[in-house]
């Protein structure tokens, strides 16, 4: 399935709007259902991409939730997965069989969590905690007082709410006061109300200065001059230099050593990086990870064609794309406090120019869209790459966005 269809993502979203989990399910057209060998692939393929060289989870704490049937319930792939990582989403009615009934109390006696889809909550009472871990409410605007009152034995208990559909951020507000985690489908994307101040931050100020200095090429001794104007800055960039994933090889003290060895362009996809996690004002962790995942795809999707130092851009463009509602101000606002190549310009402003189709696709992954066969198609990219590419997105953007 991974070599022909492509995969879709949803967020799951506590009531802070931090993200915990991703549903993952192959996109499709119409209403049909998968087929039990869909729902096996996907278990086999997502095995295979989210666990790295040592077989270790390459998520972090993220859980990750897969459409399930009785038929796939004892797939081999199962049990390459992290139990208490992977819950499986089946409907109530498929337990009225017993054997369905009995696979799925086995699954979930080694740990693997249930979500038990469109359940009757008055007819399965006290065995829902043996059964499910989490529980699909479906949730309505209208009189939440009830649905607090249905909602509140399940409150006490161990088993998660999770909400769906959530469509607007009046109701994602109310299934947070009832303490509901929810699948908010592109609802992060749409920018809410807010009071908070807009704007650039002091610490944003200063990244945006250092990224026009490295656009401009100014000396190592000026970028370190401002840089020492931010002591919480300056001990990132060491932090970072020195970090495992980026392998100095030796303790580096100095900001001056720091700039050299990281060199300008990764120097300005850091603090494109750094830019947006900067962010104080409405600030939205949903968001920056989409960010994050959008910018890493966008360039993974780019560097077969493109070219290491070329898709460095595409990330940098992909990371921009959503800036202007991480900060609250206009694209045209973003634009006019720092220079960009026009390359970079293009592809923000109407996907268009050498990074554009790649960020374009990149975003179409993420809204569940039909452009994103025949973008891919346009690329010369396969299911196959884009889908690896997009796990392979989310899982280092666990190292960035936590």
């Amino acid at each position: 399935m991974h070599q022909t269809n492509f995969l879709v993502r949803e967020p799951l979203l506590d009531p802070k709007q931090r993200v915990v989990g991703y549903e993952i399910c192959w996109q499709r057209q119409g209403a049909a259902p998968s087929s039990p060998a869909e729902l096996e692939a996907l278990v086999a393929f997502v095995a295979g991409q989210v666990l790295d060289a040592d077989g270790n989870w390459a998520l972090r704490d993220k859980i990750l939730f897969l459409e399930a049937v009785p038929a796939m319930l004892s797939t081999d792939a199962l049990h390459q997965l992290p139990p208490e990582r992977t819950v499986l989403s089946i409907k109530t009615s498929e337990l009225a069989r017993p054997d369905t009934l009995a696979a799925v109390q086995a699954l979930r006696a080694g740990g693997v969590g249930i979500l038990l889809r469109e359940a009757d909550l008055a007819r399965i009472g006290n065995r829902l905690p043996t059964i499910a871990s989490y529980v699909e409410v479906r949730f309505s605007g209208a009189d939440v007082g009830t649905q607090a009152r249905a909602y509140a034995a399940l409150k006490q208990s161990a088993v998660g709410m999770v909400a769906r559909p959530v469509s607007n951020w009046a109701d994602f507000d109310a299934c947070a006061a009832l303490g509901l985690n929810a699948f908010v489908g592109k609802l992060h994307l749409t920018p809410r109300p807010s009071t908070d101040s807009k704007g650039l931050n002091p610490a944003q100020a200063i990244i945006m200065q250092l990224m026009q200095m490295v656009r401009q090429n100014a000396d190592i001794v000026q970028l370190e001059a401002v840089l020492k104007r931010d002591a919480t800055l300056s001990y990132k960039l060491l932090r970072f230099i020195n970090s495992a994933g980026f392998g100095a090889g030796r303790e580096i003290q100095s900001l001056r050593q720091a700039l050299t060895l990281l060199g300008y362009t990764p120097l300005y996809r850091w603090l494109t990086l750094l830019l947006a996690t900067a962010s104080t004002s409405g600030y939205s962790p949903v968001l920056l990870e989409t960010a994050v995942v959008r910018g890493r795809l966008a360039e993974l999707l780019a560097v077969g064609a493109l070219g290491k130092s070329e898709a460095e851009n595409v990330f940098v463009a992909g990371m921009f794309s959503l800036l202007d509602r991480l900060l609250g101000i206009s694209m045209q606002e973003v634009l006019a406090n720092i220079q960009l190549s026009d390359d970079v310009v293009a592809a923000l402003l109407t996907r268009s120019g050498k990074y554009g189709p790649y960020l374009a696709l990149a975003e179409a992954c993420e809204l569940n869209s039909d452009l994103v066969a025949s973008l891919a198609a346009s690329l010369k990219l396969s299911p196959e790459d884009v889908n690896q590419a997009h796990l392979s997105a989310l899982a280092w953007a666990q190292n960035v966005a936590a």
